[in-house]
């Protein structure tokens, strides 16, 4: 099968949704599938399946910066790999989004299969914008033969503007493997306390700082590492000296390099704040064996289940995170228990079983295709 995925955020830049299509591109094409990658970017992409079609702009949404091309004129450089390509299936992500995404929807006349990753609180300004463009977007709507969602929270967002019809629920993967072999980084001696993530408020950054500081004067040894960068660094600066020197700020990490923190650390942390509609930080967490205290969202709770993989507690609430890693800390029993249950739970999500399911829906369309045409030759 020749499959077409289009990205609408700059593959040059860090991003769930760019992760989550270049692991299901390279596992679809270890099946045997011709893949070609459309997104916008400006470094020349590394995989040779991948083409640009414009440079990216970075747009503030939801919480987070949105790097997305907005030039109407890339629907050009999209037409010419159509005709050059020829899909059987195109597979959007995120097809409202004003990008590629949206533009490739409207110049295919091929099946359209699109995956949606976002979640939207109700009655929210972000959910309330989402809600009146995806009602401007019938003719994208329509052309549209079949809808994945990565959780149920993002299958909700998506029904309650769509409908349910035509659509699936097929959660985002990981590297399992990646993550369940690596040697540990090289650290400062010490128990560790990780956070992989934008610094960001829509992260709960600054939440995971102020619990460090709840539990750095009661555990000594303990430290706390952070992958990853943005504008929330500077709380750190909040911590008392002492404390301060008990952070390791590493930045960003590359994909070989980000297990090596997960191998040092003993218990992983995700305080994010809301509009997260899955977890792929805490399914590389388990993946690793690590105990996760992380906030009580509707898409966490997909991935981590309470008391069984990690603790859940309220978001944006530093005292209850701190508590809830210090039962971590404290009990070996605990943290050997939600760490084993971790493993088992991340094989669920392996990119092997997620590209098969991916598959299966591509195999649908395509059947109904083939049934479609000879009525429509029928009919003319």
């Amino acid at each position: 099968m020749r499959i077409v995925q289009i990205c609408p955020y700059s593959w040059d830049s860090h991003g769930g949704v760019q992760m989550h299509v270049r692991h299901l591109a390279q596992e679809l094409r270890a099946r045997g599938h011709d893949v070609l990658i459309l997104a916008p970017g400006t470094e020349p992409p590394p995989e040779p399946f991948v083409r640009y079609i414009g440079r990216p702009t970075r747009i503030r949404f939801n919480g987070s910066v949105a790097p997305l091309c907005i030039d109407p004129f890339s629907v050009a450089a999209i037409r010419d790999a159509y005709d050059e390509f020829v899909p059987d299936v195109v597979h959007v992500h995120e097809p409202f989004a004003p990008s590629c995404s949206l533009l490739g929807v409207l110049c295919a006349d091929t099946p359209v299969v699109a995956t949606f990753h976002a979640y939207y609180e109700r009655f929210t300004v972000h959910g309330g914008i989402y809600t009146a463009f995806s009602q401007l977007m019938r003719p994208v709507r329509s052309r549209i033969v079949h809808r994945i969602a990565v959780s149920k929270a993002a299958h909700r967002t998506m029904s309650a503007r769509l409908g349910s019809a035509r659509s699936s629920i097929i959660p985002n993967g990981a590297s399992i493997e990646h993550f369940d072999r690596a040697e540990p980084a090289a650290l400062h001696p010490g128990r560790r306390m990780l956070f992989v993530g934008r610094l960001e408020p829509r992260k709960g950054f600054r939440h995971a700082v102020d619990a460090f500081a709840e539990l750095g004067s009661r555990y000594d040894d303990l430290r706390l590492v952070v992958v990853g960068d943005g504008p929330q660094a500077a709380h750190v600066r909040r911590l008392p000296r002492a404390l301060r020197g008990r952070v390791d700020m590493i930045g960003r990490a590359s994909h070989t390099a980000l297990p090596t923190y997960h191998a040092a650390a003993d218990l992983f942390i995700s305080p994010a704040t809301g509009r997260e509609s899955f977890g792929i930080v805490l399914v590389e967490a388990m993946a690793a064996g690590l105990p996760v205290v992380a906030s009580d969202l509707p898409g966490y709770r997909e991935v981590v289940r309470h008391e069984r993989e990690g603790l859940l507690v309220p978001p944006a609430d530093p005292i209850a995170l701190a508590e809830a890693a210090a039962r971590v800390l404290d009990d070996a029993s605990l943290a050997g228990r939600l760490a084993m249950g971790g493993r088992a739970r991340a094989r669920t999500f392996t990119w092997r079983r997620i590209a098969a399911r991916v598959e299966r829906v591509y195999a649908k369309v395509m059947r109904a295709r083939a049934i479609e045409m000879p009525r429509r030759v029928g009919a003319a």
